[in-house]
């Protein structure tokens, strides 16, 4: 908490936040680093053996294995989400499974699970995208924002 903020607070309320602030358990930071890391390294690497599957089989390209790539992905996100894996990987990971595009696809099909009750409309179809509705538009956004720039530069001379 800030000084300005503590200055404002009364005797009480100040002598209740070092009171909790002495018994806050510690956060392990470096653990918790060293956990997310090698969770979404993992990951990664997965995603690697996937695409080098899709070169070797099916004599894809590098630009052309990245689609079906991305889709397993999901697909497994979406299989180990519904079957209560992914929530036990993400508590021990933390971060390392938010940040790949299966946390992503993990947010958009417990949503929809835990919604699945109230209907396929007004259940799944409404509530898949609450959470990642906004990732979704600022994604897109950013892409028009680099696109824009893109072009301008393109337009004034640039490669």
């Amino acid at each position: 908490m800030s000084n300005k903020k503590k200055k404002k607070l009364t005797p009480a309320q100040q002598q209740y936040h070092s009171f909790s602030k002495a018994r806050e358990p510690q956060r392990p930071v470096l653990l918790n680093v060293i956990r997310a890391f090698s969770a979404g390294g993992t990951i990664y690497l997965l995603g690697q053996f996937i695409q080098d599957f899709f070169l070797w089989n099916f004599n894809f390209t590098e630009k052309t294995a990245g689609d079906p790539t991305v889709a397993v992905l999901i697909l497994l996100s979406v299989i180990l989400t519904a079957s209560g894996v992914y929530d036990h990987i993400a508590q021990w990971a933390g971060a390392g499974t938010a940040v790949p595009v299966t946390g992503f696809a993990n947010s958009i099909a417990s949503a929809a699970i835990e919604h699945r009750s109230e209907g396929f409309v007004l259940g799944v179809g409404a509530s898949m995208f609450q959470l990642a509705g906004s990732v979704i538009v600022y994604g897109v956004f950013a892409a028009f924002v680099v696109a824009l720039i893109k072009t301008i530069l393109t337009l004034l001379g640039g490669s």
